[in-house]
């Protein structure tokens, strides 16, 4: 087990890639009551394309699939897992983002048997025919939801622009009309070739012994049986190929426009784990200056009445795209963005862009940083979205202190261009008599 220690943060890590793939870490924290650990595959509602374990041709599946999967993976032949976990003392919960699905559970009680409850029923998959089309009534009735929810529409609104011959624009649950489709055969066949522990990690944080807890893992695992392991074929377009729509909207029942502008990210990315760290952090750094709390452009907006608290920016890094959405509730929207890109495009001469601004900022992320690594949740949560294995979490505290102007320049000169800028409006449906 390899032990790496961080003395600026006074952490240490243990990690292990076991015989079968699954690489495990853990995060011991003696001071803390409770125990909080995070079962991941890398396969998420992108992924729908792909070749079959031991098959040699693509298949194409159900949107939503993923995310189906996630839910009828705590059904189980003798009854629900969850209330398994509740008899244990623990508290468990699973999601699905764009790239991969997790499984968790938190407790003070019972960690070895709530353990192996995770290991087992996320290794132990049961799909029936009849227990998949009374699923489909239930996630339908969850995708009618979202799609009810203006900013969830508006999220994937933006989002169709950026990426329209691109998974990403599907939401992540699917249609109504693509889970339909969905048979026990096709979560088999998604299970069998994305749920293989080489494409899966277990990270434990919280009040363990390492060894004992290593030991744990080992002796489920080989109690196991799983096909050789061999590499994922995906079939997925490039994240950073050109190509959006400039503008869209819809109607909905809301009593305020909104709008939001996209930025596709199309530059090729730095090459190692560590440079494309260093660009995500630069990029949360400069859409804090210029759109932070503290930046003159926020107040400016706020003074004109051409935003309101509903006002968020965001920035995205993952797998093989990266983009960002800034959208709010307006009376203008159309002004809104044309401020919004203005902005963007003179990035470099802003005043909100400074040596000195970009410290106090520093410090404040650095802070902020910090003070998110009492929370086992935040932990464990970050540790599974950085994709990395040469970087991690503890590396961020010396990787924000480095960042330099030049840094937030570069983002700028690569994100910032015109042509990769997106608009989506939703406006209120008119009232008829």
């Amino acid at each position: 087990m390899k032990k790496i220690n961080y003395p600026v943060v006074e952490e240490t890590l243990y990690q292990e890639t076991l015989d079968n793939g699954l690489r495990v870490t853990l995060l011991p924290k003696p001071d803390f009551h409770k125990t909080y650990s995070l079962f991941t595959t890398e396969y998420g509602s992108i992924d729908n394309k792909f070749i079959p374990i031991n098959q040699k041709e693509y298949c194409q599946v159900p949107d939503g699939i993923a995310h189906f999967l996630e839910h009828k993976m705590f059904e189980k032949e003798d009854g629900d897992v969850f209330h398994i976990f509740g008899k244990q003392g623990a508290s468990a919960n699973a999601y699905t983002s764009f790239t991969r699905t997790s499984y968790l559970f938190s407790t003070t009680d019972q960690v070895v048997q709530n353990l192996e409850t995770l290991l087992d029923f996320v290794q132990e998959p049961y799909f029936t025919e009849e227990t998949v089309e009374k699923e489909k009534g239930i996630i339908a009735q969850e995708i009618q939801m979202y799609q009810d929810d203006p900013n969830w529409r508006l999220f994937f609104g933006i989002l169709n622009n950026l990426y329209p011959n691109h998974p990403l624009h599907v939401d992540i649950a699917g249609t109504v009309e693509s889970i339909q489709e969905i048979t026990a055969k096709d979560l088999y066949t998604c299970y069998e070739t994305f749920y293989h522990p080489s494409n899966m990690n277990l990270f434990i944080v919280g009040n363990i012994e390492p060894n004992a807890i290593m030991k744990v893992i080992k002796d489920n695992q080989l109690k196991k049986e799983f096909e050789p392991s061999a590499p994922i074929k995906r079939d997925l377009p490039s994240g950073t190929e050109p190509g959006i729509i400039k503008e869209s909207s819809l109607t909905m029942p809301i009593s305020k426009p909104k709008a939001v502008l996209g930025i596709k990210g199309v530059t090729p990315l730095p090459t190692t784990e560590k440079e494309q760290l260093i660009y995500k952090t630069a990029a949360s750094l400069l859409f804090q200056l210029l759109f932070g709390s503290t930046s003159q452009n926020q107040l400016s907006m706020y003074n004109e009445g051409l935003i309101d608290d509903s006002f968020s920016y965001e920035f995205n890094l993952e797998r093989d795209f990266y983009f960002a959405d800034i959208s709010t509730d307006t009376k203008e929207p159309e002004r809104f963005v044309k401020t919004i890109e203005d902005i963007l495009l003179t990035a470099k001469t802003s005043p909100d862009v400074t040596d000195e601004r970009l410290a106090l900022l520093k410090k404040r992320l650095l802070g902020k940083h910090l003070q998110s690594l009492n929370s086992l949740e935040y932990i464990a949560n970050q540790f599974s979205q950085l994709t990395f294995e040469t970087v991690t979490l503890f590396d961020l505290t010396e990787i924000i202190a480095q960042i330099q102007l030049a840094d937030i320049y570069q983002v700028v000169d690569t994100f910032f261009l015109a042509e990769n800028f997106s608009h989506f409006f939703m406006y209120p449906e008119e009232v008829k008599e």
